[in-house]
């Protein structure tokens, strides 16, 4: 744990470390990490479990994990994505690979994040839109009854202006 966090820490990475699934759970909610590097094995709740909890919390559902461990059978695989992982690194880990992995999933989440904001602003002129649509449409049906208006009135002059002459 000690040689990944300080591997990821000299490329850069901000590292918090939480040695049970409890404590994971606490600065997961606390810290909102752009990813979670989790052990299947730990002490107390296991790390199928806390990826579980972290998934049915709206403040932490959207931070993806990657499970490091050592189980290679694809039922414990499987399950692990059933939770909610994003991704799997078997032990003994190789450093290039979980670099390769974490930047990766970096990446995606940080697309994911300007999608979603990018969203967030479409909706929001979407909204405005609909509102400019709909105030033209008010001001429209307004100038074609104040047309009809006029044509009316300029029709009733001419009548007027008729019956003036023929008197």
């Amino acid at each position: 744990l000690r040689v990944i966090a300080d591997n990821l820490e000299n490329c850069g990475f901000e590292i918090m470390v939480a040695r049970n699934g409890e404590r994971g759970l606490e600065l997961a909610e606390y810290a909102r990490p752009d990813l979670i590097l989790m052990d299947v094995m730990m002490p107390g709740m296991d790390g199928f479990e806390t990826c579980r909890r972290l998934k049915a919390k709206t403040t932490t559902k959207d931070i993806p994990v990657i499970f490091m461990t050592a189980l290679t059978d694809t039922a414990g695989k499987v399950k692990g994505f059933e939770v909610g992982a994003v991704d799997y690194v078997t032990k003994p880990i190789q450093s290039e690979e979980l670099f390769a992995r974490v930047n990766t999933h970096l990446r995606i989440r940080r697309l994911q994040k300007q999608l979603e904001m990018q969203n967030t602003l479409l909706g929001e002129q979407n909204t405005l839109l609909t509102q400019e649509i709909l105030e033209r449409k008010q001001a429209e049906t307004k100038l074609v009854a104040a047309h009809n208006k006029l044509k009316k009135t300029l029709k009733h002059l001419k009548r007027t202006q008729t019956q003036l002459i023929e008197s």
